[in-house]
């Protein structure tokens, strides 16, 4: 496999993007979302992604294959040093060590940017998601029992933690 080259999400990327968020809204249980996102919307969302809470994609022979973000954890300024990840890889590309690379990534720019503490909420049954997590250091914080439905099923969060 070509080695995937990770670079900041751009608004181009919007379709790609989209495409992967949108299988995982309406096959998986990897976000809870229950309506796919529109590309305006996928444009305004990278558009809110910018400087500290960035997004960046892994790319494969021109092709976005997976991406990351870091968002606000909370609105309150005292959470200001802390932010949630995200990250999701391609249908078909998962396994890849895709998902490795844009957590080194998107962990480099939370030091950069002097967070503190980065959170991440997995729903659904996910355990390749909690071992690349925990392979960066991560450690179970808590789980969020039935919280959330999605197809017929009650479905629960892991939380995870890594302080910086």
């Amino acid at each position: 496999m070509t080695q995937p080259i990770i670079r900041d999400a751009t608004e181009a990327d919007a379709q790609a993007l989209l495409a992967i968020y949108n299988h995982e809204v309406m096959t998986g249980t990897a976000t809870l979302d229950l309506e796919p996102r529109t590309l305006e919307g996928q444009i305004e969302w990278i558009r809110r992604h910018q400087g500290a809470t960035p997004v960046v994609v892994a790319v494969i022979d021109d092709e976005v294959v997976g991406f990351a973000s870091l968002s606000q954890f909370k609105e309150r300024a005292a959470y200001r040093t802390t932010v949630e990840n995200s990250i999701y890889v391609a249908e078909g590309q998962q396994g890849k060590g895709i998902g490795n690379l844009l957590m080194t990534e998107i962990l480099e720019r939370a030091r950069s940017h002097g967070f503190h503490s980065v959170i991440a909420r997995i729903a659904g049954d996910n355990p390749g998601s909690v071992a690349v997590h925990m392979r960066h250091g991560y450690e179970l914080v808590g789980v969020e029992r039935q919280v959330g439905r999605k197809f017929g099923q009650w479905l629960d969060v892991t939380e995870l933690q890594l302080l910086l």
